[in-house]
């Protein structure tokens, strides 16, 4: 294999198997990938099954893993971005659950549940502390549902930083998070679990791959989950999930599966506790940090998030020469939601009442909206927003592209074209509380609160809150279509020096209406947008060998008004009447990437500057969206080591510094402030060691900590959630070659940690929870 940029894609095949998550090295046989056809391969229609790629590595060393995109057909070592994946040998051994709880040995993704009256909740994230909420990607299709997204039938979860609008249209700002789903192979595999532990938590998982024939095979994953949190009084979740997929034409020329997805979950929202100002201070602090219970439940028992998502997934292959490979990708997705929350504020006379000689009088309001100590008076009622909700949601996105190899003269070319077509729809009927929601006390705040007297939205009803610029609606909705063309050449300027050059153009056309309610009050309103835009990307690539590579690059994204079009009640809000000019952002980064010890440990480090205009500040109340004309900056390095560091002994490491402030503000005292959501020092460090791998008495064990810097909340800084520190561990032991039992710990010290993070509000992450598994496997 060269070090070149035609090695760097002979490699994409032979990683693309499942390996073991055991922690030793290995030799391990993987056949070639279905829906990555290596280049190399003859022509032949059929190939035979038994032809296979022996590789020297290890399955915690990422850096040759491909991506599983077309678009991005490279392994992660020759992709010239910052990437952090976690593989599925981390997935097993931490017995990582959802998506969530993968990211956090990602440093620089902060989870969040989405603000503004439509309070979304599920998998909200930030990337480098710029918003990623509509940047979530399965196998390479954006996901479009807002919910909690199971870990079942996933293979990896991938974060690539900084701005990849040239690869996956508008938005990633701070980067993109992709999924790998699991698919069939032609190796015959069952796998079935139960977990069981703390705070009632039960899970039950399986995993079926059968071979069919020579190129066809099935496979079949299904989850259910039941569980409260650890620390957090009525807090629960249930989960079910099921993902079939079949695949034909496996090591064929021409490869198709078709995929499903079906997630269901029954859940109480989480929106945390209050911040309060202590006395003689000027930072707004959960109040957790002041002796308030951790197990405080602000809400009410009349609250839900009811949601179902289903995803139909097609992806095509066929590798019209050895050297150029078609791709189509379609995805329909369908979305339903029923969800109910209650936000929480702590007003000036609630934090007085606290501090002073009467703290039991402290009450808190279940709304989003400032009471003015009204609740601590003879009125005794709350606001009723945010309002109740239904939404139903759909998508369809179809990916068509082109991988080309060839040489003009001395220079090789590996060339990347295609067409990305999708349509977003969203429907969001709001319903009525009749009675005002009473406030809960703030030591012992009780959630049983009765009749509300829900009303399902129609016009005239009363109780329709009134947003500003909107009026008081019982019925939004809109949709997002964009039609979107990219192009990218690597030219091989010598064996070791290549030149990336790539741009997309992007057509987004949004609409989005606001309807019912008191019409004599407030007409309906219609809000229209199309944003053309195209974002370029350029990058030096320096290979001495097929194990380093050096790289520039840059790269620019657009964020076009009315893009979060699920994920929102006001997806296009124009500001003074007119419509929200996109965000811009900028990427600099300069980075190294190095596999060592026979593929089994790699490195990486990157320097980066991260600059964005126009920044879109979301009010937490009433969620309207407005530009603030706001610069940011974030500038840092980021580290990671991960893989083996002696036989049979594994790890996964990583660092990042970051300075970042907003450098320009038309409110002059943000000038110079933090970046909120980004904590200026964070790492993730987690080991295992295998002792005796090949005895009876196997055993291994290891663990890790993370932890993260104190973060602000907000553009003044004015609030802040103090650092986390979080220790975990596992201890595992297989019987023979099918059994497996393990036991998890996670936040052993019991800290008050915080894991999602709101303007106004931190929810206090999991207590001390243990986890024990038994597995079976052949």
């Amino acid at each position: 294999m060269t070090c070149s940029l035609r090695g760097a894609m002979l490699s994409i095949p032979a990683l693309t198997g499942l390996v073991s998550g055991s922690a030793g090295a290995q030799s391990v046989t993987h056949a070639p990938d279905p829906a990555i056809p290596a280049i190399d391969m003859a022509t032949d229609d059929t190939l035979p099954v038994e032809e296979r790629i022996t590789v020297e590595g290890h399955a915690f060393n990422v850096l040759k893993q491909p991506l599983g995109i077309s678009r991005l057909p490279n392994d992660v070592l020759h992709t010239p971005q910052q990437i952090n994946v976690v593989p599925q040998a981390l997935i097993r051994q931490q017995n990582i659950t959802t998506v969530d709880q993968a990211l956090r040995d990602v440093p620089g993704v902060t989870a969040s549940i989405g603000e503004g009256a439509s309070g979304m909740a599920g998998d909200q994230f930030l990337i480098r502390g710029f918003t990623a909420q509509n940047d979530l990607y399965e196998d390479g299709l954006r996901d479009f549902g807002v919910y909690t997204r199971d870990s079942f039938d996933l293979e990896s979860v991938d974060v690539i930083k900084g701005p990849s609008s040239e690869v996956f249209g508008n938005g990633t700002t701070g980067g993109a998070i992709n999924m790998t789903t699991k698919s069939p192979r032609l190796t015959n595999h069952a796998e079935a679990g139960f977990t069981g532990g703390s705070a009632n938590f039960h899970r039950g998982t399986f995993d079926f791959n059968q071979r069919l024939d020579a190129s066809t095979a099935l496979r079949i994953e299904g989850m259910g989950t039941e569980a409260d949190t650890v620390g957090r009084n009525f807090i629960y979740s249930h989960r079910w999930g099921i993902a079939p997929s079949i695949a034909f034409g496996l090591g064929r020329r021409s490869t198709l599966i078709l995929q499903y997805v079906h997630q269901s979950e029954n859940s109480i929202p989480d929106y945390g506790t209050p911040l309060i100002l202590g006395p003689g201070t000027h930072v707004y602090r959960p109040v957790t940090e002041y002796g308030v219970d951790r197990a405080n439940f602000y809400g009410m028992d009349i609250d839900q998030n009811a949601t179902s998502d289903n995803k139909q997934t097609a992806r095509f292959s066929y590798r019209l020469t050895p050297h150029i490979t078609l791709y189509d990708d379609l995805r329909g997705e369908a979305f339903f939601r029923q969800f109910a929350a209650s936000k929480i504020v702590c007003d000036a006379t609630c934090t007085a009442n606290f501090f002073g000689p009467h703290p039991e009088r402290a009450l808190v309001a279940r709304s989003g909206a400032d009471t003015g100590g009204a609740g601590n008076g003879a009125s005794g009622g709350s606001t009723k927003q945010p309002l109740p909700y239904d939404q139903r949601s759909w998508s369809v996105q179809n990916v068509a592209s082109l991988v080309a190899e060839f040489s003009t003269f001395h220079l090789h070319h590996q060339l990347i074209s295609g067409l990305d077509i999708s349509r977003v729809g969203n429907v969001l009927a709001s319903s009525v509380y009749l009675k005002a929601r009473p406030f809960a006390n703030l030591l012992a705040p009780d959630p049983h609160v009765g009749d509300l007297g829900l009303v399902p939205g129609q016009q005239d009803i009363p109780g329709l809150v009134n947003y500003s610029g909107i009026g008081a609606k019982d019925n939004y909705n809109g949709y997002g279509f964009d039609t979107g063309a990219f192009l990218s050449d690597q030219i091989e300027l010598t064996r070791w020096l290549s030149l990336k050059g790539g741009l997309r153009w992007d057509r987004w056309q949004t609409s989005y209406n606001a309807l019912g309610g008191n019409l004599r009050l407030y007409p309906d309103l219609h809000f229209h947008n199309v944003t053309n835009v195209i974002n370029p990307s350029v990058s030096l690539l320096v290979t001495p060998d097929e194990h380093q590579t050096y790289y520039f690059t840059w790269g620019a994204a657009t964020t076009p008004a009315g893009i979060y079009v699920t994920n929102t009640l006001f997806p296009i809000r124009p500001p003074a009447g007119d419509i929200s000019a996109p965000e811009h952002s900028h990427l600099y980064e300069i980075g190294a990437k190095y596999s060592l010890a026979h593929d089994r440990l790699g490195l990486t480090a990157a320097l980066f500057r991260l600059d964005k205009d126009n920044a879109v500040s979301t009010d937490p109340s009433t969620g309207l969206a407005t530009s603030t004309g706001d610069e940011q900056r974030n500038q840092g390095l980021e580290l990671s080591a991960t893989g083996l560091i002696l036989p049979h002994w594994n790890i996964s490491a990583t660092y990042a510094l970051y300075d970042d402030e907003t450098t320009a503000s038309l409110t002059a005292s943000n000038v110079g402030r933090r970046i909120p959501y980004v904590a200026h020092n964070q790492a993730t460090l987690w080991s295992v060691y295998e002792a005796f791998a090949d005895r009876p008495w196997n055993l291994a064990f290891g663990g890790g900590v993370i932890w993260r810097q104190h973060v602000w909340l907000d553009a003044a800084n004015t609030a802040r959630v103090p650092a986390t520190l979080d220790f975990s561990g596992t201890v595992s032991h297989h019987f023979g070659a099918h059994w497996k039992i393990a036991l998890n710990g996670y936040n052993l010290g019991n800290r008050l940690n915080y894991s999602s993070l709101f303007t106004n509000r931190a929810t206090p992450a999991p207590g001390r929870t243990f986890l024990g598994q038994i597995n079976y496997s052949y």
